[in-house]
């Protein structure tokens, strides 16, 4: 089955916590703290797979979650880092943070793309050493790893697109032009899926062409197959847009390249500056006059017009020719670059707000004392004290006494209370 879109949920490792130890030696007294730092949380990767084609596997697991880094331990140890965890993807995914359609990584190239960060390990108690607090009882925690929501969409990586209504003669060309092996029927809609032939032009030169679903008109509101697969349409450097020149389901050939245009308009209006060139097939099931008609329209619009008879490969040729010209003139393949991260605003180190609710004075919004709370031990002397230089050195004793608190009063900070002393 061809998926080429799903959502997952990835989860970076936390970081390892710092170690509270202290050197053990025989005939050495007071050896002091010696705990060890906590080792980095695992960051979750994304890389191209050419063996991959579609993003079913992920239809099937959704949660990625990478190890957290190991905790410190004694004598100084710094613990391990945990792996990163590599997915792979097929290239040309685009990963999107769910939350706000962002592009985080557009995974076409060789490059690794970093999707989540893994936490940074916490200090071990020797960092905490003074000559007045010798013995720290306390170390820090490891930050916790990136958590986040993405959708995964896959565009196809193709030099040229074959577009046009149904039973036109798209796959037929593409499967004599290169080994692709497309189903072919005289029905609509018989291929279900993109599908992707190497043009191997001449000696040392060669390019890939799909062949898009049949679009119709209605296709950019989820009519038909064309909802599903206009987006592998916009990375395609060049179109071709096949028609029916007989118009031997009924349809006039003109109208159908005009109704085609609108839909990839009306999809991205940036797909309507797609060069494209226009190429008559069936050109046995009707007469000159019919062609003439055809081709004097396109001519007069500038496109360059070619006159096909796809299964004998009756002008086959030039085309290729045409298509390999054209695309020594254009860019390569489009590459969606990553949009800048916009965040609400973060809580800086040292900014609190204080409230006071039924007598009791409350220190709020200030995630980054909590992370150093989790690391301290409210039975410990020596840790309570270093909390409480922590307090005054960032200001909020001082803003305490400011909003009115006096001895006795209870101070709360993240559900840790306490009566205020001055």
């Amino acid at each position: 089955m061809f998926i080429d879109v799903a959502k997952i949920h990835l989860k970076a490792g936390k970081g390892g916590d710092g170690a509270v130890a202290f050197h053990r030696e025989k005939y050495v007294a007071a050896g002091g703290p010696d705990g060890g730092d906590g080792g980095k949380g695992g960051n979750i990767i994304f890389k191209a797979d050419d063996n991959l084609s579609t993003l079913a596997d992920f239809r099937y697991k959704r949660k990625y979650a990478a190890e957290n880094g190991e905790n410190g331990r004694g004598e100084r140890q710094s613990g391990k880092s945990a792996p990163d965890l590599i997915v792979s993807v097929p290239r040309g995914t685009l990963v999107k943070e769910e939350s706000t359609g962002r592009i985080i990584a557009d995974v076409s190239t060789d490059e690794n793309f970093i999707i989540a960060k893994g936490g940074n390990g916490g200090w071990g108690n020797t960092h905490f050493a003074t000559p007045t607090r010798q013995v720290p009882r306390f170390a820090r925690p490891g930050a916790p790893g990136e958590e986040l929501d993405v959708v995964l969409e896959l565009k196809l990586l193709a030099d040229v697109g074959l577009i046009g209504f149904p039973n036109v003669g798209k796959s037929t060309l593409l499967s004599v032009v290169s080994e692709a092996k497309p189903k072919i029927a005289d029905y609509h809609f018989t291929t279900l899926t993109p599908v992707l032939g190497v043009v191997r032009y001449n000696e040392g030169t060669s390019f890939v062409m799909a062949d898009i679903p049949g679009l119709i008109e209605g296709a950019h509101e989820g009519i038909g197959l064309g909802h599903a697969f206009l987006r592998h349409v916009e990375r395609c450097r060049l179109l071709v847009h096949v028609l029916d020149v007989a118009g031997s389901e009924g349809r006039d050939p003109i109208d159908d390249f005009n109704k085609i245009n609108e839909e990839l308009s009306s999809f991205n209006e940036e797909l309507s500056k797609v060069k494209q060139i226009v190429v008559a097939n069936k050109c046995d099931l009707c007469d000159e006059e019919q062609i003439k008609k055809v081709r004097e329209y396109f001519l007069q619009k500038g496109f360059r017009f070619f006159e096909i008879m796809a299964p004998i490969k009756e002008g086959v040729g030039e085309l290729l020719d045409c298509i390999a010209e054209e695309l020594s003139k254009l860019p390569p393949i489009k590459v969606y670059e990553s949009d800048p991260v916009i965040e609400e605003k973060k809580i800086a180190k040292g900014e609190f707000k204080i409230s006071k609710r039924d007598g009791i004075y409350y220190v709020e919004d200030a995630p980054w004392l909590l992370n150093i709370m989790n690391g301290i031990d409210p039975t410990d002397s020596e840790a309570l004290q270093y909390f409480e230089r922590v307090l005054l050195k960032y200001g909020i004793i001082d803003a305490l006494v400011n909003e009115g608190v006096s001895e006795g009063d209870t101070v709360s900070i993240y559900d840790f209370e306490f009566e205020y002393i001055p």
